[in-house]
């Protein structure tokens, strides 16, 4: 691995946005997005997607420019159509919008379609913690068909991650996961390094559960939804739920959205704690649970009950501290796209890690 100082790594990745064709203001979200999923070891999701992105700004199948149209307002709610504006710039958008109808009304709700892919939506989290609200967002690819429902083998779903996030008398509570066992990226990553997956997370066409990446990829196999092939209608249940939160509340599902590549619908809803209490009851409710689980016994001897978060939380210091952390995956990916586009590489240092 090696490690780039944010501040060059951030220059580095706007101005591939800007050569790309992406506005100032436009590019500069872009990267700050891409860099906090690194920052936040969400790593399939940072800066690796850069090449992604600059691909679909280069052809023009996602727009550098323009805005948002706005489809539908409420007091508290809007449905907005990206019409191929990158998530990585909606997103942030989008959650800024419904913190400030939520602090007007108490809650903010915002229904984004088209999209281009928003990349780890733990990146936008803290952006409402920060303002002292609880968020939820969803986000789902209509073109995509990942994810097979509980008891089949064909792709249905895609792998639909959840963000939540809440704020407490310290660090906030962050939480970004997925509603199927693990997201593709995560299959593709194991995949491109000739690793099997820690569990069987794929349902071969046979209908007997893997660990193999290229069941999934050369094979037509499905991810299995969370809960695997014992408790998997849990996580069925809970891709039905994403799916008609973002695809049904948007009107733009499977049928309409069929050759969109990887445009997300996003679900964002955030609610204001003194619109139903007050912001100390809250603050104390939530320590108090945070609390208790800190404070249970561990299964395993010496290995803390940990909050949602903390890691990520604590990685991000030491990475805006010491420099991010690229793998063996993403450097040469950058290297690769900076010769292409002519843009200065940022200074490297090469990083030995230990076990």
């Amino acid at each position: 691995m090696v490690r780039v100082q944010h501040a060059q790594l951030m220059s580095f990745v706007s101005q591939c946005l800007r050569t790309a064709g992406a506005a100032d203001s436009i590019a500069e979200a872009m990267a700050t997005s891409l860099v906090e999923g690194d920052l936040l070891g969400f790593r399939t999701h940072g800066v690796r997607r850069l090449p992604y992105n600059v691909k679909q700004l280069q052809s023009r199948a996602m727009k550098g420019q323009g805005e948002v149209q706005v489809l539908r307002r409420r007091s508290a709610i809007e449905t907005w159509d990206a019409e191929g504006l990158s998530g990585l710039y909606v997103a942030p958008k989008a959650v800024r919008t419904a913190i400030r109808m939520a602090r007007a009304a108490g809650t903010g709700t915002v229904i984004v379609k088209r999209c281009e892919h928003v990349a780890s939506l733990a990146a936008y989290l803290q952006a409402a913690t920060d303002a002292g609200m609880v968020i939820s967002m969803i986000a789902a690819t209509p073109a995509q068909s990942s994810v097979a429902p509980f008891g089949g083998v064909q792709r249905v779903f895609s792998p639909n991650p959840y963000g939540f996030a809440a704020p407490t008398s310290g660090e906030p509570l962050v939480l970004d996961m997925s509603f199927s066992i693990t997201a593709a990226g995560k299959v593709r990553q194991a995949y491109d390094r000739k690793e099997q997956l820690p569990w069987p997370a794929i349902i071969a066409k046979n209908g007997e559960a893997t660990a193999d990446p290229a069941e999934y990829i050369e094979r037509d196999g499905a991810i299995l939804p969370l809960g695997g092939t014992d408790l998997g209608y849990k996580g069925y249940g809970l891709c039905l739920m994403s799916e008609i939160l973002t695809l049904g509340l948007s009107n733009y599902g499977r049928l309409q959205g069929a050759f969109d590549g990887e445009m997300n619908t996003l679900y964002v809803h955030v609610a204001d704690p003194e619109a139903f209490g007050t912001r100390q009851d809250f603050l104390t409710v939530t320590d108090d649970l945070l609390r208790r689980c800190r404070e249970s016994a561990p299964a395993i001897p010496k290995a803390a009950v940990r909050i949602p978060g903390e890691r990520a939380l604590e990685l991000k210091r030491t990475q805006l501290r010491e420099g991010v952390l690229l793998d063996e995956l993403t450097w040469p990916r950058l290297q690769h796209l900076a010769q292409k586009l002519n843009v200065p590489l940022p200074a490297a240092t090469l990083v030995e890690l230990t076990d």
